[in-house]
């Protein structure tokens, strides 16, 4: 059954990466030292060293040799026809310490050259500010984001790249997935939880120091690129009840809350009413200093770029192991699973579209969302990734039905158009690209990239703005 097509003709198909999963070259050309990089396995999973330790092994150092590959990397996100690619600037390149007086210009140069590669090949550049790589020192010198003073060095790193990259870039978004700060605060907040009684102290101290930091950014951003927006980034995948138990339903509510909390401050432009209680029944006490609400009310963040990969049940009392609860949490009997044990409910991509298009009437940027699993190369030389290529189109489809329901949705970046190491697990046998890359878990590997059967197919669906996709299966 043919469905009728919503997809509007500027609708930004493309491809979303991050510097620290992709790049490697972890000390070249004076970049300094991030969190991932002294991370062994995921930055949600694995282990955190207080410093790089020779002979152990560090999946970010090298991860896909994007540093060294982007032109060849680029011309195929080009032969897709991709309109548009996130990916992230290294905090720690522009300044390996975090908080130098002069920026480090081979980083600078680094990232001149992959925008200027990214508009030949036709795409937009869209830049993550910060993505989960703050420069260790910040953390080791001054306490991460728990610490005023990162609003000052973060704001004079954010002024530097507007300032450089003004003519080349349109699209930005200040910090991945903030309300990640709850899950894995290390790798969000660049804070070091002290104890189960000082969590959700310090991180809603550092939350407000990034809302202030958030701001800034906004504000320099319409001073320097007038014509750009800026925009925040939530993980969003969706929190279901697990029945219809009142208390399940509430608490799923609460848990929801506990994430839109973030972009209810930064594009509403104030505190909820409901973070009073959370406050006061926590005895969390923040240092809000002189003329911080103004500025958070004044520069509110200009469209919602959020990822999307499954949904999750939530019963009352369980334990919340993310911001969706477990992330395979009690099965839901009506979904079928990854290889990971994530759900695939493309319908609640849907779902959130309504949900956040309702609660701000600000457009929306689907910026991560994808299918992580495992790749075999068959007989034939070939990579036939038919679950891939299914779950993009039921995805596609349901994006398709949020349009047709209104919701204004800038535009679509699959996770992961090419393999790189899983943040989550730090694995690269949990594969995401429509580009296989020869690279296994504990990095031995030729590095050469190979096409899948899913490059073809979205490559098609760019091409018909939607249309493959929908022809192939309108429910």
């Amino acid at each position: 059954m043919e469905t009728k097509n919503y997809f509007p003709k500027n609708f930004l198909w493309g491809g979303a990466i991050a510097a620290n999963q992709a790049e490697g070259a972890f000390n070249e050309d004076g970049k300094g030292i991030t969190l991932s990089d002294v991370t062994r396995g995921g930055l949600s999973k694995g282990v955190s060293d207080d410093k790089i330790i020779e002979g152990r092994y560090y999946p970010y150092h090298q991860a896909i040799d994007f540093y060294h590959k982007y032109e060849e990397d680029t011309k195929l996100f080009g032969e897709m026809g991709f309109k548009i690619f996130r990916t992230s600037i290294a905090w720690a390149r522009i300044f390996p310490k975090g908080d130098e007086s002069e920026p480090n210009e081979a980083g600078l140069k680094y990232y001149d050259n992959l925008f200027d590669e990214l508009t030949k090949n036709g795409m937009e550049p869209m830049v993550t500010i910060s993505h989960y790589e703050t420069p260790l020192y910040l953390i080791d010198e001054y306490g991460g984001w728990e610490n005023r003073k990162l609003i000052k060095f973060f704001s004079k790193y954010c002024e530097i790249i507007l300032k450089r990259y003004k003519n080349k870039v349109k699209y930005w978004m200040t910090f991945n997935e903030i309300n990640n700060l709850h899950t894995i605060p290390y790798a969000a907040g660049a804070i070091k939880i002290k104890s189960e009684a000082t969590k959700l102290q310090q991180i809603y101290s550092a939350s407000h120091n990034m809302f202030v930091a958030n701001a800034h950014a906004v504000k320099l951003c319409k001073e320097i690129i007038p014509d750009a927006i800026m925009g925040c980034m939530l993980s969003l995948s969706v929190v279901y009840p697990a029945t219809c138990n009142p208390d399940d339903v509430f608490e799923a509510y609460e848990l929801r809350r506990r994430s839109l909390f973030y972009s209810d401050v930064m594009i509403r432009g104030e505190y909820p009413a409901y973070v009073k209680r959370i406050w006061d029944e926590h005895n969390i006490n923040i240092n809000i200093h002189e003329g911080d609400l103004e500025l958070i009310k004044k520069y509110t963040s200009e469209y919602l770029a959020f990822s999307y990969y499954r949904s999750s049940l939530h019963k009352a009392g369980s334990p919340i192991l993310g911001n969706t609860g477990g992330i395979i949490g009690q099965d839901n009997p009506y979904l079928d699973k990854t290889q990971w044990g994530w759900p695939i409910d493309a319908k609640g991509l849907r779902y959130v579209c309504n949900e956040l298009y309702d609660r701000y009437q600000k457009p929306l940027f689907i910026v991560e969302n994808g299918y992580g699993g495992t790749d075999e190369i068959s007989g034939d030389g070939k990579i036939h990734d038919n679950a891939r290529i299914d779950y993009l189109n039921k995805h596609i489809v349901q994006i398709n039905e949020a349009l047709h329901d209104g919701c204004n949705i800038l535009g679509y970046t699959w996770w992961g158009p090419i393999d790189i190491v899983s943040a989550g697990t730090g694995e690269m046998r949990k594969r995401y690209g429509f580009i296989y890359v020869d690279k296994d878990n504990e990095g031995k590997g030729t590095l050469k990239r190979i096409k899948k059967d899913s490059f073809e197919w979205y490559k098609k669906v760019i091409g018909s703005n939607g249309e493959v996709a929908l022809s192939i299966d309108g429910k």
